[in-house]
């Protein structure tokens, strides 16, 4: 057995015993494997690289605490809530266009965060009860929350599995809007109309709007919208107007919205809201940090090349279904863990086709791990919104997470003649 192997199961190993048998949290887990695989290497306790690791992802990192800030001000000063009430009040006559809109709703914090997590904790909470008084049960409701989140997280302007591959092959972070919403999109239309629709044909209105809370409107109108629409323009215009917009960074954007947050709705404590984000934000940058301890492991011990020639030897047909099959997989032990260790190779097995297109898929595809047991981060929140037990979810889960899967793997066939998206 090649000792590059051999350190990857033994770091493998480590992470899988301290996470499922020792319920060690997922940043720890990854530690622990990650010193266990250097020791069985030979390279002794290696502080530095550790040290390194532990800061590849800082840019990742402020973006998502930023964006978790962001979150946390629209929710509490009532944009969110607003946003719900007016979406059933203008498309209720339309159950097909509503549905579609409350599935946005539930992408929007993925969207901005890069989390399912972060999706499923804020809208996800807020839309849950509006599809159960339209008529959807509770595991269905569930699997709309799991599958919009992970859509959400999948999606732009904050794709951090799309991040780590692009940062694992030095390929800048531009130009995925356009892929990863044609990915995103349809896959979020699907799933909310295949599950929801057909229940929702005879929508009883009065009832639903009986428990909505329509003060916020009434309140403060248009400028609870003004947080979002500020970090919607920046991020376009400093795309648009490049030479007359410097690049403000989209920590900074959304710092912006978050000061603009402050006036436009309910009154709220800064500080304690800065807290509460950061409480819900951190269980994600610590699996940040540890994924990034245990790549520059990968890399020290030889691990991650070996990987990477392995991918490279597999004929074609092989490679795309160990694609469609080991890397949702691994999203079992982390999605961003599944993008770091098999995105890369994977992508430099693919070299023939448009780059930006193939990150994107691949990104895609290791974003549905977040659905996959034991962690199923999406999946477990969800269900635990909807008072169901996980695997009823899953079960409605599985037919729109198998549509995605194909729907990834043509991507990467054809990713030449998507071209026109980048």
């Amino acid at each position: 057995m090649q000792i590059e192997l051999l350190v990857f199961i033994v770091m493998l190993g480590a992470f899988l015993l301290g996470n499922f048998l020792l319920k060690l949290p997922v940043s720890i887990s990854m530690i622990m494997g990650a010193v266990l695989g250097a020791l069985v290497a030979g390279e002794g306790f290696p502080l530095r690289h550790l040290f390194e690791g532990t800061f590849v992802y800082i840019d990742t990192i402020l973006i998502i605490s930023t964006a978790m800030i962001f979150m946390k001000v629209i929710e509490k000063s009532g944009a969110m809530e607003a946003l719900n009430v007016t979406i059933v009040k203008r498309f209720h006559k339309i159950p097909a266009v509503m549905l579609i809109m409350l599935m946005l709703m539930i992408m929007f914090p993925g969207m901005i965060t890069g989390s399912s997590t972060a999706a499923v904790l804020s809208a996800g909470s807020i839309v849950a009860p509006v599809l159960l008084l339209m008529g959807i049960p509770a595991p269905q409701t569930g699997a709309i929350l799991a599958i919009g989140s992970i859509m959400g997280m999948a999606a732009p302007p904050v794709n951090i599995p799309a991040m780590l591959i692009a940062g694992g092959v030095d390929m800048p972070y531009i130009g995925f809007e356009g892929p990863l919403l044609f990915l995103t999109i349809p896959g979020a239309i699907f799933t909310v109309l295949f599950i929801g629709m057909r229940y929702c044909k005879n929508l009883n209105y009065d009832e639903i709007i009986k428990n909505l809370n329509f003060n916020m409107n009434a309140k403060h109108g248009f400028k609870l919208y003004l947080p979002i629409l500020t970090v919607l323009t920046l991020m376009v215009l400093t795309r648009v107007l490049p030479t007359a917009i410097p690049n403000l960074g989209m920590p900074l954007i959304f710092m912006l919205g978050s000061i603009v947050g402050m006036f436009t709705g309910e009154k709220l404590d800064f500080i304690s809201t800065v807290k509460d984000a950061m409480n819900t934000t951190v269980p994600v940058l610590g699996k940040l940090m540890g994924v990034g301890m245990f790549i520059q492991i990968m890399t020290l011990t030889g691990v991650r090349g070996y990987i990477v020639i392995s991918c490279l030897g597999l004929s074609t047909v092989l490679l795309y279904v160990a694609i469609a099959t080991v890397m949702p997989a691994f999203g079992a032990v982390s999605s961003y863990g599944a993008a770091s260790v098999l995105g890369v190779p994977f992508l430099l097995a693919l070299l023939s086709g448009n780059q930006i297109i193939v990150a994107a898929a691949l990104s895609f595809i290791c974003s549905l791990g977040d659905l996959m047991p034991p962690t199923a981060l999406a999946g477990n929140y969800a269900a635990q919104i909807v008072n169901e037990r996980y695997f009823k979810v899953l079960r409605y889960c599985l037919i729109p997470f198998t549509a995605c899967i194909i729907f990834g793997i043509i991507c990467l066939i054809y990713s030449k003649n998507l071209s026109f998206l980048v």
